[in-house]
């Protein structure tokens, strides 16, 4: 197994969701989970090399080399065979396809690895039913299901795990059972127990299938093309601040919620100025706002706050279907990548979610190749206020958030911006420096 580790310390650093980039991994197996398919696992690797460190799932099949697909290679194995990444491998997605919408297909003699269905399972006549692994920037690694004569289904196979169940699942399952139309009806889990570097035993999420809607377009595409056409957006707008507010509603209803008393505030707070500091670190061109963005800190911290509540924690248009049937639907509840996955389940402020939409709003006038500067800025005005009319209207004004607090929250969902832009897009960084200076203005 060591060889294997050898070749995943050079594979995993050339892969999108591997986050710790710039430096080389310092694996440890932390689990190994042979599947009824011959050469087919489940591998838990701890990368100490990031610190924190991080543990990363990655299924690996071995096999000969004329059955592995381009891109999929990790590298030689024995008896003339290959590794390869395994969400490429028929046999493995197979499995993987039982396992979260039957409890059954490939681990029976593990039973620290556990599919959990969560609705009737899809109608599977195919052996393997056919499978695509969905390209694009992502965290995870996210696979489509067209099982014959049934509806297509999207698993998530999550590439960082972490002890507990993972906010995607638990909080999109408990509105799901909850009757809600505004997120994907749920299919199933799969879960493992491994041994946490203290050694312990602990027990999280390893995939999270959901229902797939077929043919329809994100909110930040619909939302470009209406600002690319000049067209009004106000009516969608609000009706996807409604949206927003019912999933408030709802998770309030199913979680508990916390009184905003002077530690949590102050673990708030905390939380803002350790993202300024690690902005002030990365982004160098911030230093002139640094202490207006304080004040701008303080001033909501010292105004009336809400109960604090489950939520999205990273909503964005990207985050949003259109469908014809539901309307707005609501995805990917695992919260900010960045932030660490304790923050993220904590109960929080609704407003961050409020926030990060009208930051992604802000985002679609970066986007728009159009000289009218003026007029892509005046959608974007008119966009969010339809949203934030949406919002209040559903969710009752005397729950609104001040608009100190709104303006905190905006801010830090700059400042979060100005990091991952400076590490990942920079040429994207004007946008929320742009932001931040609108927020948080000079003095003159």
């Amino acid at each position: 197994m060591r060889d294997l580790l050898d070749l995943l310390t050079v594979w995993m650093p050339r892969q999108r969701w591997y986050g710790t980039k710039g430096r080389d991994p310092l694996l440890t197996l932390v689990a190994d989970w042979e599947l009824d398919s011959p050469a087919t696992r489940i591998l838990l690797v701890r990368d100490d090399a990031a610190s924190p460190p991080v543990t990363y799932q990655i299924p690996v099949s071995q096999r000969e080399p004329e059955h592995v697909l381009p891109g999929s290679l990790i590298g030689p194995a024995a008896d003339g065979r290959v590794w390869s990444d395994a969400t490429t491998d028929p046999a493995f997605t197979d499995l993987l396809f039982r396992l979260v919408c039957t409890g059954e297909g490939g681990a029976d003699t593990h039973p620290d690895l556990v599919g959990i269905p969560l609705a009737p399972s899809p109608a599977a006549t195919e052996s393997p039913v056919p499978a695509r692994v969905l390209s694009g920037e992502q965290s995870n690694t996210s696979i489509i299901f067209r099982p014959d004569g049934a509806p297509p289904v999207i698993c998530k196979l999550f590439r960082p795990v972490n002890a507990g169940i993972n906010p995607d699942v638990e909080l999109q399952s408990a509105l799901a059972a909850g009757g809600a139309t505004f997120v994907p009806a749920a299919i199933g889990e799969l879960r493992g127990t491994w041994t946490a570097a203290d050694g312990a035993p602990v027990t999280g999420s390893l995939a999270f299938a959901q229902e797939f809607f077929e043919g329809v377009e994100d909110a930040w595409r619909v939302a470009l093309q209406s600002a690319t056409a000049g067209e009004d957006f106000s009516a969608a707008a609000r009706a996807l601040g409604e949206s927003v507010a019912r999933m408030h509603v709802a998770l309030a209803a199913a979680f508990p919620t916390v009184a905003p008393d002077a530690s949590v505030r102050d673990a708030v707070a905390a939380a803002w100025q350790r993202r300024l500091a690690i902005a002030l670190t990365e982004v160098p061109s911030l230093a002139p706002f640094a202490e207006r963005i304080r004040e701008v800190y303080a001033t909501a911290a010292a105004a009336e706050w809400p109960p604090l509540q489950r939520v999205h924690g990273d909503l964005h248009l990207g985050q949003v279907l259109y469908t014809p049937a539901n309307g707005w639907v609501l995805l990917d509840f695992e919260g900010e990548p960045l932030r660490p996955i304790t923050e993220r389940r904590n109960p929080d402020l609704a407003v961050r979610d409020v926030a990060g939409m009208l930051r992604s709003f802000d985002y679609v006038s970066g986007a728009v190749a159009d000289d009218d500067g003026a007029a892509v800025r005046a959608w974007v005005i008119a966009a969010q206020q339809a949203f934030l009319d949406g919002y209040a209207t559903t969710v009752g004004v005397a729950n609104t958030a001040p608009e100190a607090l709104l303006a905190a929250f905006e801010l830090d969902k700059a400042v979060y911006e100005a990091i991952y832009e400076t590490r990942n897009r920079p040429d994207w960084v004007g946008i929320p420096l742009a932001a931040i200076g609108r927020l948080a203005p000079l003095a003159d």
